[in-house]
């Protein structure tokens, strides 16, 4: 399993090492499918992985911005995530969620290479449990540290994301799941008309 995700993920990157492609720039928008997973951390329930695949549009809102090694352009997107896999000890939850909120903040790209920061919220609906003996409905508030590798047709986006699933005290109790996970993603810049 792991060879192969090493596999495609090698392949994904060569591939996208052709010409260089539209970069995040002002008024732009960003399309792309993505796909990630990992395992939980210390606080909360532990012995828990989560996998999770979906589509992003965004929205690049500014030109460059800040000084130095922070100038980047600043990006709201909105996610859809159709699968998304909770394996507990109990059981395994099957789910679909929602980011209405991912704000994102594109450095300046170096070469091929667009670093990013992100922070992201939104809601996630399981089939079971969430932890096991809470709830159903969730909420996912998460961080991500990632690239784009820029390319002639595509770009790849690699990112080591941090999530946490907590119901908010709609149930009790209330211990939230962390995890840490490596997110792979295939997408696109659109310049501005």
């Amino acid at each position: 399993m792991r060879s192969s995700v090493f596999l495609c993920a090698a392949v994904l990157i060569a591939s996208s090492l052709g010409f260089a492609q539209a970069a995040p720039e002002e008024g732009g928008h960003e399309v792309q499918i993505w796909a990630g997973g990992g395992h939980s951390v210390s606080g909360g329930r532990g012995n828990t992985s989560a996998f999770n695949a979906g589509l992003r549009y965004g929205w690049i809102l500014t030109g460059p911005h800040l000084p130095s090694f922070l100038r980047g352009r600043f990006e709201y997107a909105v996610d859809a995530v159709p699968v998304f896999l909770v394996f507990q000890p109990a059981n395994t939850a099957y789910g679909v969620g929602f980011n209405p909120l991912v704000l994102k903040w594109n450095f300046v790209r170096h070469g091929r290479l667009s670093p990013y920061l992100e922070l992201c919220g939104g809601t996630l609906f399981t089939d079971h449990n969430v932890p096991t003996g809470t709830n159903t409905v969730n909420f996912t508030d998460q961080a991500a540290l990632g690239v784009h590798i820029l390319g002639a047709r595509h770009n790849v986006s690699l990112e080591l994301r941090y999530m946490h699933i907590s119901n908010a005290g709609l149930a009790t109790p209330n211990p939230g799941i962390n995890t840490v996970q490596v997110r792979l993603g295939v997408g696109k810049f659109f310049k501005k008309p």
